[in-house]
């Protein structure tokens, strides 16, 4: 026992006497004072068995937690190690994924892991994005095919353009994401860091009152071995941990502890309109041309809307189809109105009624009584003016998402009060999108100005905010809110802004991003409590009992830590019931299977 004891305690002292250099009165301190103080007192099998619990503990300890972090060990095991690279001559050899260049064309055959983000130039076959997205459905990918590093080619050879390597592609920013936010702090985990401070010399100053009024060196020996704050120390790290690597795993980007904690007590969700709330692929539903040369003003129209990369601008020009473009001379973008250019000649202003007013562009009766119609049918207006007259009127719609109203409802049952939406578009247009999900407010005719301006008076009533938008033109919206959340295939601007990326732009992971979140607060109170909870009855247990020892404490101290362990754990298989995204997983994994 004498062997047993000196050679358990070593490791443990080593730690502690690391601990005490740096000025920490950690748990290995308090361990290896209570087994010399046991050694002293010749109470070896006491010694023995407290330092075989606690090495045997902290080995079951570090199992379990590996197991936590295994959906992170899982992305970072996706990492591509190795590509085939284009030669001079024409031909490919394998090279090291960290020699690859931007511009390289990589070879990509069956099997292979892609170790870029690029672009199809040659082939075509089936990718595996479950690293990036989190879906489980082989997507197509042919000529001109985005691809991202990380992804698993599962049919079909391709060829690619790497055009972002390394750290800077999509997998890399992610990996880089997920180990960011493991490594943050929630400010629960620093009262917890707080508290242990002061807790583990209290616990000392303890042992030695005690020893100093009965002259018990055994019962403050073991005072010290029972205070051990082992489960509370790493209670609340541990479900961080799961928690965030269970988003990872479902394609949801969670950057860190203190998003949790914040996410979890939001009450208010703001959401942009186009390709948020709606698909972002609208379409012309209505047009109305005014007065003569109506193909010279479509031809205008379409040659300014070529210089703009704005979703109706790609509806206006399916709509008009090919016709002759003129060169544009001057481009000048109104912020929140549209554009105004110079066009063969003439001053050519494209964009909604507030440009029109702007540009004194005058509506006769019957265009405004389009625009009344056009905004009633929930169009967005896209108006066109020759030198200051009117010339075409296009009303474009967009479709809300796929089974968006039943996300809301469960974002609702999970307990968020607001739901509010704000658009640039006609309040028309937004009233009626509204309306069809069941939102509780709706503001149309915002620029990103007025969005960040309603977010601060909703804070200032003291609601804690979040936002989801795509993250492009609401990176002030999202930097501002509590929460922001973008919704994007792990673009830059989406990952840099956001507190939240759901991956892919499903909008069908925020309900459950919210549920996980809510769910991993619950299970850091729950663990602090187990961990307080414990040390409470040893204590009381030793003080006002006579089974309590030293090694039954260390026995129930040691079974603490994994319980709150295995606890968090639960966190890994979590899934909100009814979801519509896991259901919507689980058939699409059914029929790949058949």
């Amino acid at each position: 026992m004498i062997i047993a004891s000196i050679f358990g305690v070593a490791p443990i002292a080593i730690q502690a006497y690391q601990a005490l250099k740096v000025k920490v009165v950690s748990i290995d301190v308090l361990v290896t004072i209570a087994v010399i103080g046991a050694l002293l007192i010749q109470n070896f099998e006491e010694s023995a068995v407290v330092t075989f619990l606690f090495l045997f503990g902290h080995y079951l300890e570090q199992r379990t937690l590996n197991q936590t972090r295994s959906a992170i060990k899982e992305l970072t095991d996706m990492a591509p190690e190795s590509a085939l690279v284009q030669t001079e001559d024409g031909e490919f050899e394998e090279v090291d994924v960290d020699d690859v260049d931007e511009g390289d064309v990589l070879l990509v055959k069956t099997g292979g892991k892609v170790p870029v983000d690029g672009t199809v130039l040659t082939g075509e076959g089936y990718i595996n994005e479950a690293s990036i997205t989190g879906e489980s459905v082989p997507v197509t990918k042919t000529e001109g095919g985005e691809v991202f590093a990380g992804t698993i080619l599962e049919n079909g050879t391709i060829q690619i353009r790497a055009d972002k390597v390394g750290e800077d592609t999509t997998f890399g920013k992610i990996i880089e994401l997920v180990e960011e936010a493991q490594d943050s702090k929630s400010e629960a985990e620093r009262f917890i860091d707080r508290f242990s401070k002061w807790y583990t010399p209290t616990i000392l100053v303890l042992a030695f009152i005690v020893w100093a009024i009965t002259q018990n060196i055994e019962l403050a020996i073991t005072i010290l071995v029972l205070g051990c704050p082992g489960a509370l120390v790493i209670g609340v790290p541990v479900s961080n941990v799961a928690g965030i690597g269970n988003g990872a795993r479902n394609g949801i980007l969670l950057k860190g502890s203190e998003v949790i904690n914040d996410f979890s007590n939001v009450d208010t969700i703001i959401f942009d309109k186009t390709g948020t709330l709606t698909v972002g692929n609208p379409e012309v539903a209505e047009k109305e041309v005014y007065g003569d040369n109506s193909e010279e003003a479509l031809s205008y129209l379409a040659s300014v809307e070529q210089e703009s990369d704005h979703p109706l601008a790609k509806a206006v020009l399916a709509n008009i189809g090919t016709v002759n473009m003129t060169p544009v001379e001057e481009t000048d973008v109104v912020k929140g109105g549209g554009i105004v250019a110079q066009v063969n000649g003439h001053r050519v202003a494209v964009g909604n009624v507030a440009l029109m007013e702007k540009e004194q562009v005058t509506l006769n009766k019957k265009a405004q009584k389009d625009v009344q119609r056009f905004e009633k049918n929930g169009n967005s207006l896209v108006l066109t003016a020759v030198d200051g007259e009117l010339k075409v009127l296009m009303g474009i719609r967009d479709q809300v998402r796929p089974g968006v109203k039943q996300d809301l409802q469960n974002l609702k049952d999970l307990g968020v009060k607001n739901l509010v939406v704000l658009s640039g578009d006609n309040q028309g247009t937004v009233d009626l999108v509204a309306s069809e999900l069941g939102l509780t407010e709706a503001h149309g005719h915002m620029l990103p100005e007025d969005k960040s301006a309603h977010i601060e008076k909703l804070q200032k009533e003291g609601q804690i905010v979040a936002f989801v938008g795509d993250g492009v033109n609401d990176s002030p919206s999202l930097a501002l809110a509590d929460i922001g959340i973008a919704m994007g295939s792990g673009t830059d601007v989406a990952i840099e802004t956001s507190d939240v990326v759901l991956m892919n732009s499903d909008f069908s992971r925020l309900p459950h991003a919210l549920g996980l979140t809510k769910s991993t607060a619950s299970n850091m109170k729950q663990n602090i409590l187990i961990a307080i909870g414990v040390v409470l009855v040893l204590l009381a247990s030793l003080l006002f009992s006579e089974w309590m020892s030293m090694s039954i404490g260390m026995l129930v101290h040691e079974a603490s830590i994994l319980v709150v362990i295995f606890n968090a754990m639960r966190l890994l298989k979590y899934r909100l019931r009814g979801d519509r995204y896991n259901v919507k997983t689980g058939v699409e994994e059914i029929e790949t299977a058949k």
